[in-house]
């Protein structure tokens, strides 16, 4: 199947993680239920784009926070291939709109967790508290997020990324 997940040329791995659309919904009424057990309430949830879209948004409606934000990074080019480092993308966050304010930072997965770190440390510059949420946190992140739904060491095929981009019908 191709997935805009690999890289022209690569093959997806036979042993992965596949996430559904009926199992994602699950997946996030959990990870907010963790979220209010835990007595944090976000003023603002903050997901990186583009993965962490479905499930920030999502978190959002669950936890019936109204002030969504996005944060566009880019490091993954293909199935663990990355850029040297995060690189924050344009439109940026209007980090004044979040001065002061309690954080949630969605992503879908905390993977080597360097985009999740560098998103944490540039609205801690500004919010009161941050804290985040994944769906999936790997052993080998440098971060290990403050609410997770999943762990696991194999690559993750998400709904919104398993298929490719769609073209122009003929």
């Amino acid at each position: 199947m191709t997935t805009t997940e690999a890289a022209p040329g690569q093959e997806m791995p036979a042993d992965r993680e596949v996430l559904g659309w009926e199992r994602f919904g699950d997946a996030v009424r959990e990870l907010a239920q963790a979220v209010a057990d835990s007595g944090f309430v976000p003023d603002v949830v903050v997901s990186i784009a583009r993965g962490g879209l479905p499930p920030g948004g999502a978190l959002a409606y669950a936890l019936g926070t109204k002030a969504v934000g996005t944060m566009n990074v880019e490091f993954y080019t293909g199935v663990d291939t990355t850029l040297p480092e995060p690189a924050v993308l344009p439109p940026l966050l209007d980090t004044e709109a979040v001065q002061g304010l309690r954080a949630l930072v969605v992503d879908d997965v905390a993977d080597s967790g360097e985009t999740l770190a560098l998103v944490k440390r540039l609205l801690s510059e500004d919010c009161s508290e941050v804290r985040t949420a994944v769906l999936y946190h790997k052993p080998r992140s440098v971060v290990v997020p403050d609410y997770v739904w999943r762990q696991t060491d194999r690559w993750i095929t998400f709904p919104w990324s398993a298929l490719p981009p769609v073209t122009p019908a003929r």
